[in-house]
């Protein structure tokens, strides 16, 4: 008959071995940055950013020069993708959804690595030249919503 020997080992070593643990802290900072993220949401669903008094900063590019920047009209986009007009948001910036899914992806990603289970993020998984891809269709973004073409105007915020 075979004998099988079996060594027991204190609790702690198994858990240790098994799973590396992360400071509480780590675990913490993810969860108030969700709470951030959750509040600024709420902020700029009540605050609409386009009215005059708006407590949001305008744009110091379009300030200063008269521009359109890649970025501007994203608060705007938010503001009413949150209040459920998802056509005037992609009026107010084509980039939402990609801007917003990072968001959101960036964090959830930071949130699993703070709880011990760690995951790739998007960007990690995506090819090379996605990052290329996006840095020239902002390119073309900018331009073309800056173009003194009637038929380009639906491009600016």
């Amino acid at each position: 008959m075979c004998s099988v020997t079996t060594t027991h080992y204190p609790r702690h070593m198994h858990t240790a071995a098994a799973e590396p643990r992360t400071p509480p802290f780590q675990r913490s900072a993810a969860l108030a940055g969700g709470a951030l993220l959750a509040g600024a949401a709420a902020l700029v669903a009540v605050v609409d950013p386009s009215s005059p008094d708006s407590v949001f900063p305008r744009c110091a590019l379009h300030a200063v020069t008269g521009l359109w920047c890649p970025g501007c009209g994203l608060t705007r986009a938010t503001h009413q993708l949150l209040n459920g007009n998802p056509v005037m948001a992609l009026g107010s910036n084509l980039f939402v959804p990609l801007v917003l899914g990072a968001i959101v992806m960036t964090w959830l990603v930071w949130v699993c690595r703070a709880f011990g289970r760690p995951i790739r993020s998007i960007a990690e998984r995506l090819p090379d030249q996605f990052a290329m891809v996006i840095g020239v269709a902002m390119v073309a973004y900018t331009v073309l919503r800056n173009l003194p073409v009637a038929s380009l105007r639906w491009l600016a915020p």
